[in-house]
């Protein structure tokens, strides 16, 4: 039975091609808002690291009324690293916008949430955004994503389907239309064709319940929520409901509140039909897959599964100099009750205490994944320490190892393609693509997970700036064998002081400085990186010699390059296995694992190391 007055639709698209900026508009043409209501721009990002970074980190549910039909609308993340949310909430739709930049086309990104969306057996819609762009191609972008789609194995339907229904449109200016040039200046051809073609639910309303979570939210007075579909039947607050978990385990529960999504807040209610998406509170520990059922006609759903995790990085306590000056929550036991708080929150992380206690082993999707944890951290007021990424791998059945392959796409000026080709094959990337456009050259490699740390800058010095770098998880693949790390050596610190201008000049011809003047540094800490292999130890807090002799040069002052600075990811990505990164914050600090040089060369030599 078809839910008419229902539409459940998911956006995807590549990160920044205006998925979060469109549902702005939807919203503000449905009338959301109250008359003179003040709303921020990208109302959907509503953490403050989405808003920074521009990105989506979490998939959120809203809905809009139009023509008296209620749209579930799911505003997915587009970066690969939140790949495991994009593949859940894509169950809760019937349809999907697929959103692509009328002068970029599709991306790396497009493909991977467009196979998720296919193989879902959605009905995809095609919105080409920016066409007000210069050097727009809205024919183009529209032709290449039908080409895409083909790629991917879409069926004939869903071909058909995508050919017929496309719509042109500027997010940022707020109009839609059915040809580029037709002059329509609001959203309502959009959402016309979303309540006229898109399909409605097809479900059984009087069947037994089968409701499936799969998003979690938490909330410190009722614990966590399920959020999900309703397949067939309708749930009732009090209903005494049989939990499936997604390894066959049955417990009984009682539902205590529901709620179901209004424009952009929950609304409670008395109960949720099929069709519709709720959230249901009172089911203990419920987890992503848990199917929420009838307990004397139980239903079964197929079970979700999580992606696993592809990198872990551990978290420990500071062991700073400086620990304790810059954040207020600095001991151990506050960061292990942190990351167990988070790991009640996040069920995409695997998180494990160490088995000497030392720190606590947190498994993510990727670098960015990771870095957004530290980042809220540091917010909240932490001071801690992580180490080098490390790249989890898996055995095949016959006992083999393999490990996480990226697809990575680049696009550079044509001149500079030799050179992005070289740094791929030194970090063991096998080139799969190449096409040479008048402007733009289009390189795709397939890269072991190893090999992407730290290539985005080296990608950027080679293209002087005019790369454009994206990466995604494609498979598990064979181990490729070592694969070169940091050729450079560090410029390490001596002493616990301040640095002095006098010293950064002496040393900046030696290498790239991490510190400025006046900054404050300790023995063991990472403050600039060599023009050459090999680690020296530096004097950061050297000072002019006084004497009673005077050269015509000799106050001339100090000209000093800026330090570069890292980002948290840039930080992860270049630290080699004997180093730390500190985040404190206000500073993301680089460091050695052993402080001081006696101990460096005690456990070099323990490992038969000696030091260049």
């Amino acid at each position: 039975m078809r839910q008419d007055n229902l539409r459940n639709i998911a956006i995807i698209a590549h990160v920044d091609h205006g998925k979060t900026t469109l549902v702005d508009k939807l919203l503000r043409a449905t009338d959301a808002f109250r008359v003179n209501q003040q709303v921020q721009e990208r109302v959907l990002d509503s953490n403050d690291q989405e808003r920074e970074r521009g990105i989506t980190i979490l998939a959120k549910n809203i809905s809009i009324e139009y023509k008296d039909i209620k749209i579930n609308v799911i505003d997915t993340p587009g970066h690969a690293d939140f790949g495991g949310e994009v593949e859940r909430v894509l169950k809760m739709a019937d349809g999907a916008l697929l959103l692509v930049d009328a002068f970029e086309g599709p991306m790396p990104q497009t493909r991977f949430v467009l196979r998720h969306a296919i193989d879902a057996g959605l009905s995809i819609m095609i919105v080409v955004n920016k066409i007000d762009r210069p050097g727009a191609n809205p024919e183009k972008a529209m032709n290449d994503s039908l080409d895409l789609m083909m790629d991917l194995g879409a069926t004939d339907d869903q071909l058909e389907f995508a050919m017929e229904h496309v719509v042109y449109c500027s997010a940022m200016n707020g109009f839609a239309r059915l040809a580029p040039d037709d002059g329509n200046e609001d959203m309502f051809p959009l959402l016309d064709m979303i309540v006229d073609e898109m399909p409605a639910p097809d479900v059984d309303v009087d069947g037994p319940l089968a409701m499936q979570c799969v998003t979690i939210d938490h909330s410190e007075y009722v614990g966590r929520i399920g959020i999900g579909r309703v397949y067939s039947g309708t749930i009732h607050t009090g209903d005494s409901i049989l939990v499936v978990k997604n390894d066959g385990e049955r417990k009984s529960a009682q539902v205590k509140q529901l709620f179901t999504f209004d424009y952009l807040g929950r609304k409670e209610c008395d109960q949720v039909t099929a069709g519709d998406i709720g959230a249901v509170v009172g089911v203990d520990s419920t987890d992503i897959g848990d199917v929420y059922t009838d307990p004397e006609n139980p239903v079964e759903l197929d079970p979700i599964e999580i992606d696993p995790p592809t990198l872990a990085v551990v978290f420990e306590p500071s062991t700073s100099p400086l620990v304790g000056r810059e954040g207020s929550i600095v001991g151990g036991r506050q960061l292990k009750e942190r990351l167990a708080t988070e790991s009640e929150n996040n069920v995409t992380m695997r998180i494990e205490e160490l088995p000497d206690k030392t720190g606590t082993e947190v498994c993510g999707r990727g670098i960015l994944h990771l870095s957004v944890l530290m980042e809220s951290m540091r917010r909240e007021g932490f001071e801690f320490q992580v180490g080098r990424p490390r790249v989890l791998f898996k055995k095949d059945d016959h006992g083999h190892t393999l490990e996480p392959v990226e697809q990575a796409v680049v696009e550079c000026p044509g001149e500079y393609s030799g050179k992005v080709i070289e740094v791929f094959g030194d970090a063991g990337g096998t080139m799969t693509s190449m096409d040479a456009g008048s402007i733009q050259t289009h390189l795709e490699f397939s890269i072991p997970t190893r090999g992407i740390m730290g290539l985005k800058n080296r990608i950027l010095n080679v293209t002087h700036g005019e790369g454009i770098f994206y990466h995604t998880f494609l498979e598990y693949g064979p181990y490729a064998g070592e694969i070169g790390n940091r050729q450079n050596g560090a410029m390490i610190s001596m002493s616990t002081d301040k640095a002095v201008a006098y010293a950064l000049g002496t040393l900046q011809e030696r290498g790239t400085m991490f510190v400025g003047p006046g900054d404050e540094c300790y023995e063991g800490m990472i403050v600039g990186e060599r023009s050459k292999p090999g680690d020296m130890v530096v004097n950061i807090a050297r000072t002019k010699s006084l004497g009673n002799q005077r050269s015509s040069t000799a106050d001339i002052a100090v000209q000093l390059t800026p330090p570069r600075s890292f980002t948290l990811e840039e930080a992860l990505e270049y630290i080699m296995d004997d180093e730390l990164v500190e985040v404190t914050p206000e500073s993301v600090r680089l460091r050695k694992r052993l402080l001081t040089e006696t101990e460096r060369r005690k456990a070099n030599v323990r490992a038969g190391r000696v030091n260049k």
